[in-house]
């Protein structure tokens, strides 16, 4: 199998919702996880082991347009998540340097608390569509407008197509039924920018010194993060946490390299057999 040949692993891309946290709760245990000693089960030395300190950057990347960076990092810094800034690559930032290399002015289906992410963007007169996660936005009156943009020449620009995520009470609607209705209207074929595109994988691991078949993925989504990464050239990792639902390990193929009941068993996999 193609995933066999074993390669010194370089980089970790950990996705956020469903894998680290749903909402407000953290998976249990992804804290420590992330930065608790974990032993080599065949450690004859005394040494223990740790993700953060194994030789391999870590980047988590993630497609959600709920919230702005600055917000995200501090909802998973309350949560006990040792994370910096740095080290998160959004499909929001994908987004907009796709605009800024365009030159458009974007009208934003994205959620209020995404728009800092946007700022200095101009957005008068709009000549472009931006779509991501914005339940407010998605009404009749709303959508209409972006049609007759897009009708007039308007590029669609999808943040992600994600049929649905998890939330606390359960599944939701993503992003995707509405760029793909918007599509279906227009005849016209919206450029995704996040998951599962290969360019949002290989940006996330520019300045990593890193190729893809060095990295692996792990996330809850077996399409956007599993799907997306392999395709990429990496090794995928499924998560039976957040939106996983059985079966969908089936839903692409190749199959994932490896399906975990939660992102503590997908670390302790990746120090056991991979480092």
């Amino acid at each position: 199998r193609r995933m066999a040949a074993r390669r010194a692993l370089k980089a970790v891309l950990v996705d956020l919702n469903g894998t680290l946290h749903i909402e407000d709760s953290a998976v249990p245990g992804a804290q420590e996880a992330l930065k608790r000693q974990m032993l080599w089960p065949i450690c004859l030395c005394s040494s223990p082991v740790r993700l953060r300190s194994a030789s391999v950057t870590i980047r988590f990347v993630t497609n959600t347009t709920k919230e702005c960076k600055r917000e995200l990092l501090e909802r998973l810094t309350k949560l006990g998540f040792d994370i910096a800034e740095n080290e998160i690559f959004t499909s929001l930032t994908a987004a907009r340097n796709l605009l800024e290399q365009k030159q458009v002015r974007p009208l934003l289906l994205v959620d209020d608390k995404a728009l800092p992410d946007f700022t200095g963007v101009a957005t008068d007169d709009p000549n472009a569509v931006v779509i991501g996660l914005a339940p407010e936005h998605f009404h009749y009156e709303m959508m209409n407008r972006a049609f007759r943009l897009i009708l007039d020449g308007a590029p669609l620009i999808a943040i992600h197509k994600a049929r649905y995520f998890k939330k606390k009470d359960g599944l939701a609607l993503g992003p995707g039924p509405f760029v793909t209705g918007l599509e279906y209207a227009t005849d016209t074929k919206a450029t995704v920018v996040g998951k599962p595109e290969k360019t949002f994988f290989l940006e996330a691991l520019r300045g990593t010194d890193c190729n893809p078949e060095d990295a692996v993925m792990i996330g809850d989504d077996c399409r956007d993060d599993v799907g997306g990464a392999q395709k990429a050239g990496m090794r995928g990792i499924l998560v039976r946490t957040g939106k996983y639902r059985p079966a969908d390990e089936d839903k692409i193929n190749p199959a994932p390299y490896l399906t975990c009941e939660n992102f503590p068993e997908a670390v302790e996999h990746i120090l056991e057999h991979l480092l």
